[in-house]
């Protein structure tokens, strides 16, 4: 099993930033993918951004230039740099880890992310 906590959620204003962390913990077996998904209300949950083990890195397009997704993998820890937010930004982002041989997920509990003025 693998456990995702997350952190650094909150209420920003329009044009601000966040910086929110996940620190996986368990049995955790390289190589494996860590990415942040979001969930709007009434909205499917979608991909926000993904980096592998080596580092490379995909983002939706929503968040190309805005968002900065990093990880320490001596922490088995996975960074968002949210920044430049909108309303639109708002949601509850989650943190997934995926073992990749297998494509096995798991997934925090949320944090919520919540732009407004």
């Amino acid at each position: 099993q693998v456990q995702l906590v997350e952190s650094g959620g909150g209420l920003v204003q329009p044009g601000g930033s966040l910086r929110l962390s996940c620190a996986a913990s368990g049995s955790i077996f390289s190589p494996y993918e860590m990415g942040w998904y979001r969930q709007a209300p009434g909205k499917q949950r979608e991909l926000v951004a993904r980096i592998t083990s080596a580092g490379s890195t995909n983002y939706a397009d929503s968040v190309k230039g805005r968002f900065t997704i990093s990880r320490d993998n001596a922490k088995n820890t996975v960074y968002l740099q949210t920044n430049s937010l909108t309303p639109e930004d708002t949601a509850v982002y989650y943190c997934n880890y995926r073992f990749v041989p297998n494509g096995r997920d798991y997934w925090g509990q949320g944090t919520q992310v919540t732009v407004s003025s």
